[in-house]
């Protein structure tokens, strides 16, 4: 059974994902962490993005693995790294190539099969699991995602002014979804959950009873 959790940066997916997926015992696939962990590849590299024949041979030379919370590339251990700025504000152009989605797709794919899986990210139940059990579109305001993502990064120690966060967080939404290739959308059979003003317990409990509802009817 496959539950897929889309929506916009922020909005608490992560989080929520793997609550559910420890409550309901199922494996939890951060698909996000894939495109972060190949976009700190080509950052290390120095590689031209743009460059469709250089971003193929990068990806032919990738290996990422996801072992729980830990992301690993071709090896080591970049868990950390990748929850950087500067790889949250440079994943934008790997994720809008064709190769790059078809690798992730694939990816994505051979980790789920045959598993009871929770997935999270921005085209799971639109694009890459269209015939998921159960979708969630998980959300909340603009502004509460703001505070949530200068919080993490506070805790980081990379702290950011808030209105910088918030201006960043924007521009990212424009981005999400207006991007040409799978653009951030609701899919029309995804359940809508809106946790502004919530907290993270409180956004994991109304997530929990959500999809329980969402099964029982199955």
């Amino acid at each position: 059974m496959i539950i897929a959790i889309d929506g916009p940066v922020a909005s608490g997916k992560s989080t929520a994902a793997r609550n559910l997926a420890s409550s309901l015992g199922f494996s939890y696939l951060d698909t996000g962490a894939i495109y972060r962990a190949l976009t700190l590849m080509a950052r290390r590299l120095a590689l031209d993005v743009t460059d469709s024949a250089t971003v193929r041979a990068m990806l032919a030379r990738a290996e990422v693995r996801l072992d729980g919370d830990h992301v690993f590339l071709n090896g080591e251990d970049v868990s950390d790294e990748i929850r950087l700025p500067e790889i949250s504000n440079s994943v934008r152009p790997l994720a809008e190539n064709a190769d790059v989605r078809t690798f992730v797709k694939d990816l994505e794919h051979a980790l789920a099969s045959g598993k009871n899986v929770v997935v999270e990210g921005r085209d799971m139940g639109t694009v890459v699991f269209p015939d998921a059990d159960t979708k969630i579109f998980l959300t909340a305001s603009p502004e509460d995602r703001a505070r949530r993502r200068w919080e993490e990064l506070e805790r980081r120690g990379t702290p950011q002014d808030y209105e910088d966060v918030l201006a960043d967080l924007i521009r990212r939404d424009e981005a999400d979804t207006t991007r040409h290739i799978a653009p951030l959308r609701q899919a029309a059979d995804a359940l809508r959950v809106d946790t502004t003003g919530l907290s993270a317990d409180e956004s994991a409990a109304l997530l929990l009873a959500t999809v329980r509802d969402k099964l029982e009817g199955l």
